[in-house]
């Protein structure tokens, strides 16, 4: 029998110590990985046909540099580092934002279909419409919402734990992929080399307004990823209990998706659709916090890490030869994709 000295539940102490516990373990690596971050800036800047040593860069990043250090650095180089870094930073935060939502390490915009519908978009503009830019980004964009509203019906019953949507993407990209062959098979061979190049995903030639439009499309969508993060850990107990927290399932799960929509198309707008960032940023980062966290923030430095790391790879991985950024990772990903299949949270899907 419970006598009186003996507590039924936890002491308020442990639980406050615990989350404590979880803080300093997130600011802790939240503070590792943006040292990661830029240290692979700082050598993706100074590294190239013209390298920069430290004191180069230092001194050119304040404006002291000799004229062809700043070309180099700020016409050239930064732009290209900034898109990786911010394209990247979209792609974990929508991987994250699918994974938390439909609890399979899977799930992200890629193998759900999202990337090939803004592709199959995307490439009817440059084959058929002949035209590229803005027309090229709304495109994308419309794409991906389209197939993001067929997941949604198809996964509109979330009893099955996220099954049928994930089904529904793997079929919806098979399709996809189906006519994007179609379409570049009728177009002339001219025109299938820029929509092959785009489909592979590179960030040769970034110009500063491409970084400046997805930079503000992700502040943008800052204060919804905000609640959406809020809401997912209530959502994950159950629709009848996040009902009666004051949370509705069903608003959550359209937000969640519109959101992690806008991320993935307005970077495949742009660089087109970079495979496995957004599948594996979420899936580092949430073993590194543990507590079952959705680790928002620092998905999005993993997945701007990651794809500022491939690039590099891209660029000096072969001497001699630069391969575009999409090639190096799908070829990771593919690797890390093996692996989370191999454990027990890839078999348990």
């Amino acid at each position: 029998m419970t006598t009186l000295e003996e507590p039924v539940f936890p002491r308020a102490s442990v639980v406050l110590g615990v989350r404590r516990g979880a803080r300093r373990r997130a600011t802790l690596v939240l503070w590792i990985v943006a040292a990661i971050v830029v240290a692979v800036t700082a050598v993706a800047l100074s590294i190239g046909d013209y390298a920069l040593s430290p004191e180069a860069l230092w001194r050119t990043l304040w404006g002291g540099g000799e004229r062809i250090e700043s070309y180099v650095l700020f016409q050239v180089r930064a732009p290209r580092v900034a898109m990786a870094l911010v394209a990247g930073g979209a792609l974990g935060l929508a991987g994250a934002l699918l994974q938390s939502l439909l609890g399979n390490p899977l799930a992200s915009p890629d193998l759900l279909g999202i990337s090939g519908g803004s592709g199959v978009t995307a490439v009817f503009v440059l084959l058929v419409l002949g035209t590229t830019g803005p027309l090229l980004a709304l495109g994308a964009f419309g794409g991906g919402i389209a197939v993001a509203g067929l997941l949604l019906l198809a996964g509109r019953a979330q009893l099955d734990g996220g099954y049928r949507l994930i089904l529904a993407g793997i079929g919806v990209s098979f399709l996809c992929a189906a006519v994007i062959n179609f379409l570049m098979v009728r177009a002339k061979v001219e025109q299938t080399q820029l929509a092959l190049l785009w489909l592979t995903g590179s960030l040769s030639s970034t110009p500063w307004w491409q970084v400046v439009t997805v930079a503000a499309v992700v502040l943008a969508s800052i204060p919804a990823v905000v609640l959406c993060a809020r809401w997912l850990p209530i959502v994950q107990l159950g629709p009848s209990t996040a009902s009666g927290l004051g949370v509705r399932p069903g608003v959550v799960r359209v937000t969640t998706v519109t959101v992690a929509v806008l991320l993935t198309s307005v970077t495949c707008a742009f660089l087109g659709p970079i495979s496995f960032v957004a599948l594996c940023a979420p899936a580092i980062a949430r073993p590194l916090l543990g507590h079952g966290a959705i680790g928002i923030g620092t998905s999005a430095l993993i997945g701007g890490a990651l794809l500022a790391v491939a690039d590099l790879i891209a660029q000096f991985g072969i001497p001699g030869l630069q391969v575009p950024v999409g090639v190096v990772t799908g070829a990771l990903g593919a690797v890390f994709l093996l692996c989370l299949l191999a454990t027990s949270k890839g078999r348990h899907l």
